[in-house]
């Protein structure tokens, strides 16, 4: 990306579709109910950011009871969607940092910082749900936190690393601009 610069047409979008498939990850955690599911048969326990599900060991329907009851779940729901939406604003300011033909390098900074913002976020609400479910709520079986709440901490990690790459990338401004005369390694006999 470095080498032929942010001009070069399939370099340039790379950070935003990055943040874009991080913005799905955020969706797929938010909706999904696989947040804490049992491990073995019978399947007894479900649970989602926003509610906890449970049934009979031998099948029947699904009792459900909200988490938003909880200041705890409250806590965990809104320290995640803050994360969430710092992560959508970012989505937002990196196509248009990136769709200006001249690039603003100070502004990518920031959004790097504001992606640094939104990590912490996802990471409380992503520490305060296991931690507070576990006490709180009781629990039958063997449970674990499966699919969504992985989702959920796969946004945070990339929230992280593109973190890291928006504010590093304004270091290699003149690479990326092509204002570095090239270098030869060229020795006479």
């Amino acid at each position: 990306m470095v080498k032929y610069g942010l001009d070069y047409t399939r370099c340039r979008w790379i950070l935003p579709l990055l943040l874009g498939i991080g913005v799905i990850f955020g969706i797929i955690a938010l909706a999904g109910r696989g947040w804490l599911e049992s491990q073995t048969l019978p399947y007894v326990h479900q649970a989602s950011l926003w509610e906890s599900c449970t049934r009979p060991g031998q099948g029947g329907p699904w009792t459900c009871e909200s988490l938003m009851g909880y200041a705890w779940g409250r806590a965990a729901a809104a320290t995640y969607l803050v994360g969430f939406l710092l992560l959508v604003i970012c989505f937002a300011l990196a196509i248009i940092a990136f769709a200006i033909d001249t690039l603003r390098f100070n502004f990518i900074r920031g959004i790097g910082g504001l992606l640094f913002v939104a990590a912490v976020f996802s990471i409380m609400g992503l520490v305060i749900y296991p931690v507070k479910f576990s006490t709180e709520i009781e629990m039958t079986g063997i449970n674990m936190f499966s699919w969504a709440y992985g989702f959920g901490w796969t946004t945070a990690i990339m929230e992280i690393c593109l973190g890291f790459f928006f504010c590093c990338l304004p270091n290699y401004e003149d690479q990326i601009l092509g204002n570095v005369k090239p270098t030869y390694f060229y020795s006479s006999p």
